[in-house]
This record gives C-alpha cells, structure tokens and sequence, in this order.
C-alpha cells in the first residue's frame, strides 16, 4: 500500500493514490508526494524538492514564531478567557448581579488586548508552514478569526461607552448577551478547526 503525504498540513494517506483533496486541509491532489522506504527501512519522499519548492530566508521573527509555537500558545489565552467571560453574563442578564459584569468586562477587554499577537503568530503560520493555501479550512478559520476579533471589540467598545448596558433598566442587554454568544461560536469554530489541523494530521 503506498503512502501519500499532504506537504500543506503533512496529513499522511495511505493507498495506491492520493486524494482527490485533503481530508484535513483541503489542499488538492497535487499537494501530495508519495513517501518511500528503501531497502534499510528509512523513508524517503519522491520528489523532495515540492515540499519545499522555494525555500526562502525566514527573518528571526517568523523562526522564533514557527519554533516556539507561538500561535498555538497564544491562543489559549483568548480561547479560555472568553468562554468564562461569557457563562459571567448570564447572571448578569438573567439576575441583575452586576458584580459579574465587571467581571466579564475585564475578561473580555483582557483577551482584546491577546488578540494581535494571536492574528499575528496565526499569520505567519499560515503563510510560512501551511504555504498560504486558501483551502476551505483555513478560510472558514481566518474568517471566523477576524468575526471574533471584530465582536470582541464591539463588545469592549460597547460596555466602555455605556457602562449601564448590563443593568435592568437596559433594553440593550439581549442584544449585548446575543453578540457574546456569536463571539463564542466564533472563537470555538476557529479552535475546533485548528485542533483539526494539529492533531487531524497527526492522525
């Protein structure tokens, strides 16, 4: 049985040819190369040179992101931080605890201030591991990155602006709680699908 690897998310697939698409990321049939063993049992790949087709000079920036791990590390910060962020509005909203507002104001104005260095590590890794490749995967990823950052910010702009938004007396407090859930979704179906490019890969 032959062994095709994907050179975009290195996803390995086994059988007498390669996929018509990625089953993780997306990229087309001509993003595979087959893997070889040789007679000594190590491997090998068939033309070697496409997996790294112009190997250009990454600035110290972009080697310490891509060594360090540095997107996926970031972004467990907002990823944690906004789902409790979240949970605290509701007896906000539901029972006018206001004590957990602040507490949700805070949150949420801590993972805005996380958010650059996560769009910015994501970036980088898109365009220097993952070769920039517009797949499916990474366009509902980016997107769905770029929603939570805009509803983030809404978000902060809004309880910076009207401190009583959360109160009662508010008529705008549903709308507020209704916005933080689209940034929940947001926030989990970008993290769903990176969990998918790592370990799906992996797999």
């Amino acid at each position: 049985m032959k062994r095709w690897k994907c050179t975009v998310c290195r996803y390995i697939h086994e059988g007498e040819e390669a996929p018509e698409k990625c089953p993780v990321c997306g990229a087309e049939k001509v993003m595979f190369i087959e893997i070889t063993e040789d007679a000594a049992g190590s491997t090998d790949l068939k033309n070697q040179q496409e997996e790294a087709p112009e190997k250009k000079e990454l600035s110290t920036i972009t080697r310490l992101i891509l060594k360090n791990h540095l997107h996926p590390i970031s972004v467990h910060s907002p990823n944690g931080i906004i789902p409790m962020a979240v949970l605290f509005l509701f007896p906000v909203v539901l029972f006018n605890l206001q004590n957990f507002a602040n507490a949700a104001y805070y949150s949420l104005f801590f993972a805005l201030l996380a958010m650059p260095p996560v769009l910015i590590s994501g970036y980088v890794t898109w365009q220097n591991k993952y070769k920039g490749e517009r797949t499916t995967l990474f366009t509902m990823k980016i997107g769905a990155s770029l929603v939570a950052t805009i509803t983030l910010f809404i978000l902060v702009a809004w309880r910076t602006v009207q401190p009583d938004i959360l109160s009662s007396s508010s008529s705008g407090r549903w709308s507020f709680l209704l916005l933080s859930l689209l940034l929940l979704a947001s926030v989990g179906i970008a993290g769903h699908l990176g969990g998918k490019l790592v370990f799906g890969a992996n797999k």
